[in-house]
């Protein structure tokens, strides 16, 4: 796998991001990693929320906060009122240079400001247009305010997440939001690979909600299919055991053990061929029977060791488990290194320096990556409106009139 140089899949797309926090400017990020210009669009003195946000007090007063850093690289930033007669003029201007519109306003804002897809595609008939809102454009919830939390409760997610005692929980991170935004990356490189051939533009309307419920396949189809509610396992796989998170001698760890065969290595590797003779552990459906008893019995046996020590014993007879690690652990790791997956970004002007992840996935093109350090509030207006044709003097009237 060659990593010298960054993928140029997207080259010479451009794509204006009017999103803000997260689902949209990650959707937004993943496009930016693949080559394409991605212009972000914000507010005047305003600009992303997430600027305000993160643990760094210092960076959150600078409008450049962790929460923004961390899918903004590789961006370009330009202020627009919209809300003015002539933001709004502008802004058709600048969509008239551009392949993609992406937005996460409520439904029904841009039409309102006559800026939606329908007022749009008068002006570029083959633009990608791409709204990401908590419920999608139609239906009775439309209309809702949504974060990621919210969703986690509405699509069941919670419900599942978690054990009898604790549940339901939140998934410790914005996770719907990021599902969101990976639906639209996929749906907007989707309708640029159909522009491509057929030269059709496409409205996209993404809904977190179906989103998310999207991506629980296996207990949507219980209750589908087989009628079965969901439950709440906690670290417990429900389909199989030994399968979940296990106590031992030093730390937790995920093992895995789905298959027949690796129950039969497991029982081996810890010094119990007995369990393969025992009535109640013979098969997959006894051990589910028998769960609990069961995994006091493993734990018990796992107490000998470290879970680092046993990740080692059981991968290597090709049992499925490793270590239960932090953030910092998972990051902090030869493998991550080898791979390439974190990216330093240089603000050459201020010197400083940052660290990003790029997105989940190599190729042999080139790796996802972004090229520059995010973007200062504004910081490329002035360039961008003289790419319009703007002079120094329209410009300048812009400023005084707070249109940008």
């Amino acid at each position: 796998m060659k990593e010298s140089y960054v993928t140029q899949l997207l080259n010479q797309v451009r794509v204006l991001d009017l999103t803000n926090v997260l689902a949209g400017p990650y959707a937004c990020y993943q496009l930016a990693q693949l080559g394409a210009e991605v212009i972000k669009v914000e507010r005047p003195l305003q600009g992303d929320l997430a600027r305000q946000l993160g643990a760094d007090a210092q960076r959150n007063a600078e409008m450049m906060g962790v929460s923004f850093l961390a899918q903004n690289a590789g961006k370009q930033s330009v202020t627009i009122d919209f809300k003015h007669p002539q933001g709004k003029a502008l802004f058709k201007k600048l969509v008239a240079t551009a392949d993609v519109v992406v937005e996460n306003f409520r439904a029904g804002v841009m039409d309102r400001l006559g800026l939606g897809y329908d007022d749009l595609k008068e002006i570029k008939p083959d633009l990608i247009y791409c709204a990401i809102s908590g419920f999608g454009q139609d239906g009775p919830m439309s209309t809702l305010p949504a974060y990621d939390q919210i969703i986690q409760g509405q699509s069941g997610l919670m419900s599942v997440t978690g054990d009898a005692q604790s549940g339901p929980l939140r998934v410790g991170y914005p996770v719907c939001d990021t599902i969101g935004g990976m639906t639209a990356a996929f749906a907007i490189a989707s309708a640029l690979f159909r522009r491509e051939r057929t030269g059709q533009g496409e409205s996209i309307d993404v809904s977190m909600l179906e989103s998310t419920l999207g991506t629980m396949g296996w207990v949507v189809s219980n209750w589908l299919v087989s009628g079965i509610r969901p439950e709440r396992f906690g670290n417990q796989n429900m389909t199989a055991v030994p399968s979940g998170t296990f106590k031992t001698g030093d730390g937790l760890i995920n093992i895995a053990a789905n298959q027949q065969a690796q129950f039969e290595r497991l029982a081996k590797a810890v010094g119990h061929e007995e369990w393969l003779a025992d009535p109640r552990f013979e098969t997959r459906d006894k051990r589910k029977q028998h769960r609990e008893q069961f995994n006091v019995l493993l734990e018990a046996a796992l107490r000998e060791r470290s879970a680092t020590e046993w990740s080692e014993i059981f991968n290597a007879r090709d049992i499925p488990a490793g270590e239960v690690r932090t953030v910092e652990q998972a990051l902090d790791n030869p493998h991550m290194e080898a791979r390439g997956f974190i990216k330093t970004v240089r603000d050459e002007t201020r010197g400083d320096e940052i660290k990003v992840v790029r997105s989940g996935f190599r190729l042999e093109s080139g790796d996802p990556a972004p090229t520059s350090y995010p973007p200062r509030l504004g910081e490329h207006t002035l360039s961008i409106l003289e790419s319009l044709g703007l002079s120094t003097q329209e410009i300048a009237a812009l400023q005084a009139d707070n249109v940008i």
